[in-house]
């Protein structure tokens, strides 16, 4: 009974974030979607096709139900799936994402929590390197979540947009969040003569 309301839980987590990360994409432009917003070049649509290729490895290979999609081998990794080419649509990233979720889902409803898996890339000293259903769930997660944060902050950094789903999204008002903004930045200013 606990088990199943654990991945029930955890699932539902999973596709709420999973929603929430792609809805990030929502109105922006192509070059919105893919330009380089932090020093070391994160975006959006960088942010889904890395945690599409994750969550394709995780409930997958670590299972030994590898993916339908073609994934490159884990020890050829460069860096490419935290960035789209100028050859990869914005629709092709998420379509993959989708169908990953496909699969995904259908490893969590077919195995149980204690269900063994093995995560080849993980070092060997790693202990965790043999785990189960339950502790891939919840670092698939962890990642989804995470990655999901820094698409927040950076769909803010674009256009002023916030929140988790599109139903708790409110009106932008520039003048109260310029105000709270100010008050924030007292408070900083403040404090630092403080301690100084």
């Amino acid at each position: 009974m606990i088990d199943d309301c654990a991945k029930d839980t955890l699932h539902g987590r999973l596709r709420r974030d999973r929603e929430a990360l792609l809805w990030k994409l929502d109105g922006l432009s192509e070059y919105d979607s893919r330009r380089p917003l932090t020093a070391t070049g994160t975006n959006l649509l960088g942010l889904v096709k890395h945690v599409a290729m994750v969550e394709a490895r995780y409930f997958g290979e670590v299972f030994g139900r590898p993916s339908p999609e073609p994934l490159p081998r884990w020890q050829d990794s460069d860096g490419g799936d935290h960035w789209a080419a100028e050859d990869e649509t914005r629709d092709q990233i998420i379509g993959f994402y989708r169908r990953t979720w496909e699969h995904s889902d259908a490893t969590i409803d077919a195995l149980p929590l204690d269900a063994p898996g093995h995560v080849p890339w993980w070092p060997e000293s790693t202990p965790a390197r043999h785990s189960n259903l339950f502790a891939i769930m919840v670092h698939v997660l962890g990642e989804t979540v995470r990655h999901a944060g820094h698409a927040d902050i950076l769909r803010e950094g674009l256009d002023g947009r916030t929140g988790l789903r599109p139903e708790h999204e409110q009106q932008i008002d520039e003048a109260a969040r310029a105000a709270y903004r100010a008050k924030i930045e007292r408070a900083a200013v403040t404090a630092a003569r403080i301690t100084a």
